[in-house]
């Protein structure tokens, strides 16, 4: 094969549909490792465990009062955390498929929740405009930590090696260095909805509500690059990197995927994408290492697997 020129095409075409959500569905992760299997959340309060290669689900969670706003799952997938309406972390067994234990301690709808490496440790960021974080080793049911600099809803956070990033409401990103007792304001501007690292945590994606993607520099607060073309302006949508972090993909209130050249910042063919969701994009993720999988989720009740064309 030649050698490639530039950034992948983005997968486009439909691998298979899971449409087994009544309701919008807010969020879908895939599992750590080999990233085999995807876990969704939605409006109709439940959880579900799923192959996207054979598009079968193959578990239901259900405990959640309330609908689903978030998921992360432990570094060994033996566990994942779930958020929402409820006001009250969930961590579940996922083989058992029953919950480990329920942390309440927010006023309001918990929007984000993350794991740390190792999953010892839980943060969950909230409506209530803080982010608190959990000792899940001990049995003590208090935070560890409570960030509450925050002036609105926490909508995102990014937990890393003693380092949270979180995105609020209100237009600002917060770098927290736990251990030097650091913290760092970015000032976007604008109601975030996403921040999503890269790997090498030198640069953020920040998604908000005036229908851009701007690309940060983390370390001075600097923009490097703006994505523009998409409409998010009332809805949480999330932003990712492509394969290889050589493009960035955001799904949008039309029901489109947009990608961009990260370097070039500009819209990758077809220009605009086509409509593939009736409704709002809530939530695009691409797979961790195969160049050619990306799945989207949608308030149109469907959760969607892309992947490049058979040869």
């Amino acid at each position: 094969m030649a050698p490639s020129r530039g950034p992948t095409a983005l997968a486009r075409s439909l691998h298979t549909t899971l449409s087994n959500h009544k309701g919008p569905v807010h969020v879908v992760r895939y599992a750590k490792g080999t990233s085999k299997y995807v876990l969704t959340g939605g409006q109709d309060r439940t959880i579900r465990l799923w192959n996207p290669t054979l598009g079968t689900e193959i578990k239901v969670y259900a405990a959640h009062g309330y609908e689903v706003l978030s998921i992360s799952v432990s570094h060994d997938n033996s566990k994942f955390a779930s958020s929402g309406w409820d006001r009250s972390v969930f961590l579940w067994d996922v083989m058992a498929g029953t919950t480990i234990r329920r942390i309440s301690g927010h006023m309001g709808r918990i929007n984000a929740v993350e794991f740390n490496e190792d999953a010892s440790v839980l943060a969950s960021g909230s409506y209530d405009s803080t982010v608190r974080l959990w000792d899940l080793r001990s049995q003590n049911r208090q935070p560890i930590q409570v960030l509450d600099e925050a002036r609105d809803a926490i909508q995102t956070l990014h937990v890393g090696h003693g380092t949270i990033i979180t995105g609020s409401v209100d237009g600002t990103v917060r770098t927290y260095d736990l251990r030097m007792g650091q913290l760092r304001s970015d000032f976007i501007g604008h109601p975030i909805t996403s921040v999503v690292p890269a790997q090498d945590l030198q640069t953020y994606l920040v998604t908000t509500l005036d229908s851009h993607v701007r690309l940060m520099d983390a370390s001075t607060g600097k923009m490097l690059n703006d994505f523009t073309g998409h409409t998010v302006t009332s809805y949480r949508c999330r932003s990712c990197f492509g394969h290889g972090e050589a493009t960035v993909i955001c799904g949008d209130e039309n029901g489109q995927v947009w990608a961009w050249d990260l370097l070039e910042a500009t819209p990758l063919p077809p220009n605009p994408p086509p409509k593939v969701h009736d409704k709002v994009i809530t939530w695009v993720e691409h797979h961790p290492t195969d160049p050619g999988e990306l799945i989207t989720a949608s308030a149109d009740g469907t959760v969607k697997v892309w992947r490049h064309p058979a040869t």
